[in-house]
């Protein structure tokens, strides 16, 4: 059997299926796309922030990344009040997880969205073939057993495409929770390096 036929055998719910599948896949392309691009090594860009506060002549960095991003924003408020620039790493981390957890919830409805899609096209099916038998259709096993395996095939493939959105879900999940840990952690060794930057400064008054 074709795929054509497959999908002509599930109606118009499995091209609902189709395209969800599509949305999804597209989903976690860009996700991998975008991740590839907003991570980097954060000893590197540490020992780069580092290098860059200790010489102001240090022209800013050039990265793409989430890290970067917050370092050359810390950077350019290197003055600031501790508070505000506490305040300041809070919020760029903020957005930086906006960024990075953008999509997914698509994602997350395609996962839920798929199995019942697959379960209402059963249904239909059942109920279509069991009209079919009440308005005078012959009743014999072949009839009963090959009505309810075109029932199931919605089914089947709600479930073909949910399962490894959820894992494909998991798994993005899992990644950002661990660049936010890193981006806190980046937040923290800004906070360290101004305070002592700060307490260097005022060594040097006394």
């Amino acid at each position: 059997m074709t795929f054509w036929e497959y999908m002509d055998l599930g109606g118009w719910i499995m091209w609902v299926i189709l395209f969800i599948s599509v949305v999804a896949f597209a989903v976690v392309i860009e996700r991998l796309i975008f991740f590839a691009g907003a991570s980097a090594d954060p000893k590197a860009v540490e020992a780069e922030f580092r290098r860059a506060v200790r010489d102001p002549a240090a022209s800013n960095s050039s990265g793409r990344s989430s890290m970067h991003r917050m370092f050359a924003s810390a950077r350019e408020n290197w003055l600031a009040d501790g508070e505000v620039m506490k305040a300041l790493l809070e919020a760029q981390v903020r957005r930086e997880m906006y960024r990075w957890w953008k999509n997914l919830p698509i994602l997350e409805t395609a996962a839920k969205v798929s199995p019942l899609l697959g379960l209402l096209g059963t249904v239909l099916g059942m109920v279509e073939m069991f009209r079919t038998l009440n308005l005078g259709g012959s009743v014999n096993s072949a009839a009963v057993t090959g009505g309810i395996w075109k029932a199931l095939f919605t089914t089947v493939a709600g479930l073909t495409v949910a399962i490894p959105v959820i894992i494909a879900h998991s798994l993005l999940a899992g990644r950002i929770d661990r660049e936010e840990e890193k981006l806190r952690r980046g937040a923290d060794f800004v906070m360290q390096e101004r305070f002592m930057d700060a307490g260097g400064g005022d060594e040097r008054t006394v």
